[in-house]
């Protein structure tokens, strides 16, 4: 079940709201949006859910022992054996035959494990489970006496797919007391509304443009614009898909009283690879700092062991999103730009206007989506050697400027490119402050605001029932 599916807008989240909102108990409450969110996962996944209470359930009991034992070494095994259990699962189901392949291969055997199904969330809802333990372990919170508060917390539906990637200690009072005021709900379905559109209106159709274009391994060759059309489409598309997730989740979250925290800050906006990185995925990014970069010495140690811990977050970071060679080597792309940025080019950068920074790291941003993109290094390398102008077919030529299919595209969707790349911008936000200059344009701003989006709600609908073509893309991440 998908946030943008008829099955959830239609059945699932009205009659959520009518039996959560029909007991005004956080006993009622909490029970209704567990038994709702267990629902939800097992939509997809009807025997993976037992899995995730599995490891929800010896989590909550290791926690529980840790936090009643004072013995250094007890309450450090404890953790192990909690980080162990959660990691096995993810390990068996997404990297497994991976590992094994890749030893098989190079010890020359033909033996081959097949990849296994990916349960849904997988990836996501361990880092939550993990969270909890180790923020038990740290003493920034207490544990939970209730096992169904600490197994809500690991499946609340609305973050349990893809995010954001929720820390116990920033929700742990909440899964106890909350409260949804009118305002909350108001917003709260506002920010859903938003996310809705985004993901219908925009990031489909960047998805349906890119599906038009011309892309490595189709058997035609790639032109320089189209190379950069396809890969700028592929950026727009990821960014759209996922935030509007996260809007969608961020808002239904708040609907139902918890206030997670923002995941994306319009990261095209950027003047640097470490800003892009605060502003994009920032709930994965702070994971990776607080549970891995800091407790590995952060920075503290010296320049040769911050580069070491970098190497190691951002390997993790690019093998979470896949098992396969080309998320690692996205990993160690923006390992290595890191690095330069930091000990490098620093001074240097800080020379250049604030515009050339931007260019240059939208260009090199761009570029690292191409390798995200493509699981097959030949065609990967056909895509790079494009977009600088180099064509690998029938040897090193130079490559065509456009190609006819590109030119096709261009004529089908006119401006609408354009106007995607414009609504990466904060766009509300500058509409916002315009409008909240006096009380006057506060009232038309609000009221416009009403009419866009009910228009967007309607439009998404149309386009939700009349297109088949409607994925989120970073669940297989």
């Amino acid at each position: 079940m998908v946030f943008s599916g008829t099955t959830f807008l239609f059945l699932f989240l009205p009659l959520l709201l009518l039996l959560y909102f029909c007991g005004k108990s956080i006993r009622w409450r909490n029970a209704v949006l567990l038994i709702f969110s267990l629902l939800f996962y097992a939509w997809g996944e009807p025997v993976w859910v037992f899995g995730m209470i599995v490891i929800t359930l010896i989590n909550y009991a290791l926690a529980l022992f840790i936090r009643r034992t004072r013995e250094p070494l007890l309450r450090k095994l404890l953790l192990a054996l909690a980080v162990i259990v959660s990691l096995s699962l993810l390990f068996w189901f997404k990297y497994s035959s991976f590992l094994f392949n890749t030893f098989a291969a190079l010890f020359g055997s033909a033996a081959r494990m097949e990849a296994k199904h990916l349960p849904i969330g997988i990836s996501f809802y361990t880092f939550q489970v993990l969270t909890y333990t180790v923020d038990v372990y740290r003493k920034k919170a207490k544990p939970q006496t209730n096992p169904l508060r600490a197994l809500l917390y690991i499946s609340c539906f609305p973050q349990l797919i893809a995010g954001p990637i929720v820390q116990y200690s920033d929700v742990a009072a909440q899964l106890a007391e909350r409260q949804t005021r009118p305002t909350d709900f108001l917003r709260g379905m506002q920010r859903f509304v938003l996310g809705l559109a985004k993901k219908i209106l925009l990031a489909n159709l960047c998805g349906k443009m890119l599906s038009e274009t011309t892309l490595a391994g189709s058997g035609a060759p790639l032109s320089f614009l189209g190379a950069w059309t396809s890969a700028i489409l592929f950026s727009m598309q990821l960014y759209f898909d996922f935030s509007a997730y996260s809007d969608m989740a961020i808002g239904l979250g708040r609907v139902f009283g918890f206030r997670y925290k923002e995941n994306f800050d319009h990261p095209y906006l950027s003047g640097s690879i470490t800003e892009f990185w605060r502003r994009w995925h920032i709930s994965l990014g702070s994971f990776f700092r607080d549970y891995v970069y800091i407790p590995l010495g952060g920075n503290r140690r010296g320049a040769a062991r911050t580069i070491l811990n970098l190497a190691i977050v951002w390997t993790l970071t690019g093998l979470w999103h896949g098992a396969s060679w080309n998320f690692a080597l996205w990993g160690v792309f923006y390992f290595v730009l890191l690095v330069l940025e930091r000990f490098v080019f620093r001074d240097a950068l800080d020379r250049f206007p604030r515009w050339i920074r931007h260019v240059l790291t939208l260009l090199l941003v761009v570029t690292g989506w191409v390798i995200f993109y493509y699981t097959d290094f030949a065609a990967m390398g056909s895509h790079l050697l494009a977009m600088i102008g180099i064509s690998n077919v029938n040897g090193l030529n130079v490559t065509a400027l456009w190609d006819a299919n590109l030119l096709t595209v261009w004529k089908r969707y006119t401006v609408l490119p354009l106007l995607m790349a414009f609504l990466c911008l904060p766009v509300k936000d500058w509409l916002s402050a315009r409008f909240q200059r006096t009380k006057r344009l506060a009232f038309w701003g609000e009221l416009l605001g009403a009419l866009a989006l009910s228009a967007m709600f309607v439009l998404s609908l149309i386009f939700l029932i009349g297109e088949s073509y409607n994925p989120f893309i970073y669940f297989r991440f």
